[in-house]
């Protein structure tokens, strides 16, 4: 794995706080700043996939934990921060990951009819979660990821930490479980 100290350490370790499939106890954890208007978000997100497909497939389940936070970029991506407030907004009403899914499967659909749209098919309460986007209820969790990614080096999204190291090697599915493997040991 590519490590470069001046831009390589997680600056807020992993918790319960944080949204994470697996535990948080596994061998290699793997934070992942991103923003769901971002391509390269989703086509990372999608790698993360399918390691962690491979890893399930070896029974090594256990040993990955993956966990998202958020760094939407309005300055490029003017729907992302919406985006990340309707995820949050879904996570309130235990659907985080299933909405996690939808907005980067359709991340060119993220204005605020589509995200009604999208937690309507998820089965949320849509009363709470107009309520919630409305009132900007989730924007300082955002606020918070964004300052920690900040405080971690990172200046744009996708960035991916393994084992609280910055990952910055080839986006490749090949070299991401080659770090994932070698975190491992």
């Amino acid at each position: 794995m590519v490590y470069d100290p001046d831009h390589g350490s997680l600056f807020v370790p992993p918790s319960t706080q944080d949204h994470i499939q697996g535990v948080l106890s596994a061998v290699v954890v793997l934070v992942m700043y991103g923003d769901y208007e971002c391509f390269r978000s989703a086509n990372v997100y999608r790698l993360i996939k399918v390691a962690q497909q491979q890893l399930s497939a070896s029974s090594r389940e256990n040993n990955l934990g993956f966990i998202f936070r958020h760094f939407p970029q309005e300055q490029i991506h003017p729907h992302a921060q919406r985006a990340a407030e309707a995820a949050e907004a879904a996570a309130t009403q235990g659907q985080f990951w299933q909405m996690h899914e939808m907005l980067f499967i359709h991340q060119q659909e993220l204005g605020n009819g589509y995200l009604v749209e999208y937690a309507n098919r998820l089965g949320l309460d849509i009363s709470q979660f107009l309520r919630d986007l409305s009132r900007g209820v989730y924007v300082d969790r955002i606020n918070a990821d964004i300052k920690g990614g900040l405080q971690s080096g990172v200046e744009a999204a996708p960035a991916l930490f393994i084992n609280g190291s910055r990952y910055l090697d080839h986006w490749t599915i090949g070299q991401i479980m080659a770090a994932i493997v070698t975190a491992s040991k």
